[in-house]
């Protein structure tokens, strides 16, 4: 068991003055079986008019606050409070055929409907002849499918480079694909392109991860990230995670906070505002391991 404070400040300052905002976010950590967020707060600067919290079409919190006074600069910071559990992980080679997870064919993991909907297209993640091509070498005929999901992730790390600039939130997977590198975001959603271009149903996760300083350095404040991953449906075993840019079953040091079928349903924060012309955007995220208490 590991506890985890994590701070996540996102500021905006505007080259004029915005009137009215309209946000969203999806900053509040999931409560899962190998989870618990104990304490999640949001501070926002101005104050909001109106502060909301619902759940959305995917299970995941959602805070959305209006802002109606004049201000130049936006600053959203939330602390979350979260205990991460070992999670129970299937034997790759004893999972069912991956065959068996095919849409139509596996009625595990609850509401059919939620289920389905991640085998189909989304806004950033088409199907296509290529990404099922891609896939298919690590996807013979009935290799068990956290192994051949496993498989995948392996080579995504191997064969791409995490190359920070060379893409953007917009950046298509057909690219991603073509030029061999990209971030976390890119990496999930060609993975998830290629499951579902076999007809598996997967989904897109956006959460924290900790990451240790280089040999002999201090840690830096602000060095980590969000992080995005994917997860596949397992028929017998539930959603089973995947992490492609480190190429690894994700373990207790990865934090989930929401799940949705691509990077659209989830973004950090999302909005709308009134004036405000071009903006500078800055993002510092912390996750800080807590101490274990001693036990007496």
């Amino acid at each position: 068991m590991i506890d985890y404070r994590i701070i996540h400040t996102t500021r905006y300052r505007y080259g004029e003055p915005v009137t009215i905002g309209h946000n969203r976010v999806h900053l509040r950590p999931l409560d899962l079986p190998w989870q618990r967020c104990r304490r999640f707060e949001l501070d926002v600067r101005p104050r909001p008019a109106t502060l909301n919290t619902f759940t959305d079409f995917f299970g995941n919190g959602v805070d959305y606050f209006e802002i109606l006074e004049s201000h130049r600069e936006l600053v959203i910071k939330s602390s979350s409070f979260v205990t991460r559990l070992p999670p129970i992980l299937p034997n790759p080679d004893a999972t069912p055929a991956w065959e068996s997870g095919r849409q139509g064919q596996s009625g595990e993991g609850g509401d059919v409907r939620r289920q389905s909907i991640f085998a189909l297209e989304s806004p950033m993640v088409a199907r296509s002849p290529e990404l099922a091509d891609f896939a298919r070498p690590d996807f013979p005929p009935e290799r068990p499918l956290v192994a051949a999901a496993l498989a995948l992730t392996q080579r995504i790390h191997r064969e791409f480079r995490y190359q920070p600039g060379s893409t953007t939130v917009a950046t298509h997977i057909d690219q991603v694909l073509e030029q061999r590198c990209g971030v976390c975001q890119d990496f999930a959603h060609l993975a998830i392109g290629a499951l579902r271009s076999l007809g598996l149903c997967a989904r897109y996760i956006s959460g924290y991860l900790e990451t240790d300083p280089p040999p002999g350095m201090a840690r830096l404040e602000g060095a980590d990230a969000s992080h995005a991953w994917f997860a596949v449906l397992v028929p017998g075993v539930g959603w089973v995670d995947f992490d492609p840019t480190n190429g690894i079953i994700p373990a207790q040091r990865h934090i989930t906070v929401a799940v949705g079928r691509d990077y659209t349903d989830v973004p950090p924060v999302k909005g709308v505002v009134l004036g405000g012309r071009e903006h500078v955007l800055s993002v510092a995220v912390d996750v800080l391991r807590l101490p274990t208490p001693e036990t007496p």
